[in-house]
């Protein structure tokens, strides 16, 4: 879709039909890394990735900065310091899936109040807080680039965005906030952003990478 000044490509799923959920590491106990590693793991389980997205920010070593959560189990604490990067530009925020249900949620409230997530990843900023821009995104701000987020509508309809152009921070939450009506969305990354859409002939393998979001279906028999 075009939204100003700029193209996105947008996905939708919905979490009580979809299996929406977050990776890490392999059977190996080694991280993914990349969306065909991933794709392969699945499909020796009789599984197909059908989309997949990078799912938050990383340490050099592919583990995620924040919050992690797989199959119910914690993989990774919340990370609630103080920062001079974008996650730690608070406040920052948690997508999480699972049993039919999905959100996005500032981490402090999810981690106070939050559902018991199957599947959770944290990232910042968060663009979009019930219904209003986040407080430190201006529009005066410069600095583009291709970004990718996600967003949830009332009933459980995830959103996932990632620009084909350069855009600004407040463009970006504009998008959601305004064109895909999502009154909470969390920005998931820059520069790195890649995305994995079978249908759309699109894989993207810009560099490893760390967390991903993906949706998977049985094989076709």
């Amino acid at each position: 879709m075009r939204f100003e000044d700029a193209n996105y490509i947008v996905c939708s799923f919905d979490a009580r039909r979809d299996d929406i959920r977050v990776y890490w590491k392999g059977a190996n106990r080694l991280s993914y890394g990349g969306f065909a590693a991933l794709a392969a793991a699945l499909k020796a389980q009789g599984r197909q990735l059908r989309f997949a997205m990078n799912g938050g920010m990383f340490e050099t070593d592919l583990s995620p900065v924040g919050l992690f959560i797989e199959d119910g189990q914690q993989r990774h604490r919340a990370d609630l310091r103080d920062g001079a990067s974008n996650f730690h530009l608070k406040p920052n925020g948690v997508f999480y899936a699972g049993d039919g249900a999905a959100g996005v949620m500032e981490t402090s409230r999810f981690l106070a109040i939050g559902p018991k997530a199957r599947y959770a990843t944290q990232s910042g900023p968060m663009l979009v807080i019930d219904g209003r821009i986040h407080p430190k995104i201006h529009a005066t701000g410069t600095s583009a680039k291709i970004r990718n987020g996600v967003g949830v509508r009332e009933g459980g309809l995830v959103i996932f965005a990632i620009s084909e152009q350069p855009v600004t921070f407040y463009a970006f939450a504009r998008l959601f906030r305004d064109a895909l009506n999502c009154p909470n969305a969390l920005f998931l990354d820059g520069s790195i952003s890649s995305l994995f859409a079978p249908n759309l002939q699109r894989a993207d393998a810009l560099s490893p990478i760390g967390p991903i979001i993906g949706v998977s279906a049985p094989l076709a028999q």
